[in-house]
């Protein structure tokens, strides 16, 4: 299944919606957009593509009703999801985490264009495996750029044939967050300021800690 999602925040107006697929979106408050997903995805052969585009004074709070679980299909064990963000305004981006379930497999792209006056705080929360499950893999890739720019370039692989696999000590939850133009901020793990402006906070360990939303 492919499942595409457009939302547009404009200055003094409710944010533009177009949702087809297996994910929709539902505004919540003036600047507040919830994800919610229609059908059963991602499964294994699934692409979920998102795009958002904050106008210059536009402001967006982008969250998701609940976890997403990418699960094992019959004939695939790998979805895809992509979020391709363009921002002028402001993006407040903060999704419940996605689960790897089984032996599923999911690549996460992320592409984010920033205008100068441009902000945006960016976080990914991962989990490999429900109780006891332990053999998903999940790879993330982010690409920041602001006017152009290259502004940050990010991958994390986990799980089973990452190059942390290791049945010592492999991480198999993660949490990335990155804020522009913000270079510091309290945050789990280790905070990187990024010599083009803003931070990068990252954080690795067995399971994810119950920190909800901000």
């Amino acid at each position: 299944m492919l499942s595409d999602v457009l939302i547009v925040a404009r200055p003094g107006r409710a944010p533009g919606i177009e949702c087809t697929g297996g994910v929709t979106a539902r505004r919540t408050g003036a600047d507040t957009v919830h994800l919610v997903s229609a059908a059963a995805t991602p499964l294994g052969g699934d692409t979920v593509r998102i795009r958002v585009v904050v106008e210059p004074g536009a402001r967006l709070w982008l969250r998701s009703a609940a976890a997403t679980m990418a699960m094992p299909g019959n004939l695939s064990m790998e979805s895809r999801s992509s979020w391709d963000l363009e921002v002028a305004g402001l993006l407040d981006l903060d999704p419940q985490p996605t689960i790897v379930a089984g032996p599923a497999r999911h690549i996460s792209t992320t592409r984010l264009s920033l205008s100068a006056e441009g902000q945006a705080r960016v976080r990914e929360r991962i989990q490999i495996g429900r109780s006891y499950e332990r053999q998903g893999f999940w790879s993330g890739a982010m690409y920041a750029d602001v006017d152009g720019a290259p502004l940050l370039r990010h991958r994390v692989d986990m799980g089973t044939g990452s190059v942390t696999d290791d049945v010592l000590g492999t991480p198999m939850a993660c949490v990335s967050e990155l804020r522009y133009p913000e270079t510091s901020f309290d945050a789990q793990g280790t905070l990187l300021e990024l010599a083009a402006g803003g931070a990068l906070a990252t954080w690795q360990g067995d399971r994810l800690r119950a920190t909800g939303q901000r």
